[in-house]
């Protein structure tokens, strides 16, 4: 069974929709999966959150959401999905215990009947319980917004962004109470633009601009990348960037951390390069073979 199914979702915005958000979109998540939706900001990740949980109509195109269409049976949705926006949308003003209880009452449940589900999160904010959500550091905002978001243990969990905006430390635990979820049966669906954290999905959907690039495994991904891949550093590395885009044998260059990753449009170009490298010795030139990630993936998947 699948938990989402999307068929060919188009949305449009502007007066004469000349904004394309989403262009025929499609695909499917089996029940149970980790599926992560990564691209920039305005990519059209937020849009197509909105639709799956009830909060936008599509211009055209079906989606359904544990068995039910987003349109015709909104209400039977709402009951059975949770959804944690982007912005931290909690009261600031209740204490971390009172926004808990709303969001329980709102679904007729109460904390102590699903408290099993939010106990390994729960219990990183419980000391704060009486201190206001506003008052809250990123990462415990986080897993506020969780807790409410799975306080009546819903079927299909919905996490636009999550990670935006909280440390690195914070990042690590919240993919690590995720995986705990997924291992209670709760489908799972989050954004992200961090390339990082699509290795951490059971499958990912590539998104630019409104368009679905690739939908894979991460590792299936990073296999369809054939071209030779090389990391290029020296001194000046404005004009090195420059100088590798100029030569024949080079299909693209873009900066990477402390390098530049190359792509060759063939293994022949690899002594193309080389001499290009040491002629460069006197501004210590010196280059690598790399193996390419999700990143260097998307880069190429979005150039072609």
């Amino acid at each position: 069974m699948h938990s989402v199914i999307v068929e060919n979702i188009i949305k449009t915005y502007g007066k004469k929709k000349e904004v394309a958000a989403l262009s025929a979109i499609s695909f499917e998540i089996p029940k149970g999966e980790l599926f992560g939706l990564i691209g920039p900001d305005g990519a059209g990740k937020t849009t197509l959150f909105r639709i799956l949980t009830t909060l936008l109509l599509a211009d055209s195109g079906n989606a359904r959401v544990d068995g039910f269409d987003v349109v015709k049976e909104y209400k039977s949705i709402r009951k059975r999905v949770g959804y944690m926006p982007g912005k931290f949308s909690l009261y600031p003003d209740l204490t971390v215990e009172e926004n808990l209880n709303f969001f329980a009452t709102i679904f007729n449940t109460s904390i102590s009947e699903n408290y099993d589900l939010i106990k390994d999160i729960y219990i990183q904010i419980e000391p704060f319980k009486k201190r206001r959500a506003g008052k809250l550091s990123g990462g415990m905002k986080q897993k506020l917004a969780l807790s409410c978001a799975l306080i009546h243990r819903p079927s299909v969990l919905f996490l636009d962004e999550p990670t935006t905006g909280v440390d690195a430390v914070s990042r690590k635990e919240f993919w690590e109470m995720l995986k705990g979820l997924k291992q209670q049966g709760i489908t799972i669906l989050v954004s992200t633009p961090y390339m990082d954290e699509a290795g951490l999905c059971d499958k990912v959907a590539l998104l630019q601009n409104g368009k679905i690039l690739s939908i894979h495994t991460p590792q299936g991904i990073v296999d369809d990348f054939s071209d030779p891949l090389w990391a290029v550093k020296s001194t000046g590395m404005l004009h090195l960037l420059n100088d590798l885009l100029a030569l024949e044998a080079v299909k693209d260059a873009y900066p990477f951390g402390e390098f530049h990753h190359v792509v060759l449009k063939n293994e022949s170009g690899k002594k193309e390069l080389e001499q290009f490298v040491q002629s460069r010795a006197k501004d210590h030139a010196v280059m690598q073979a790399v193996k390419p990630d999700i990143e260097d993936c998307f880069i190429s998947l979005m150039k072609n």
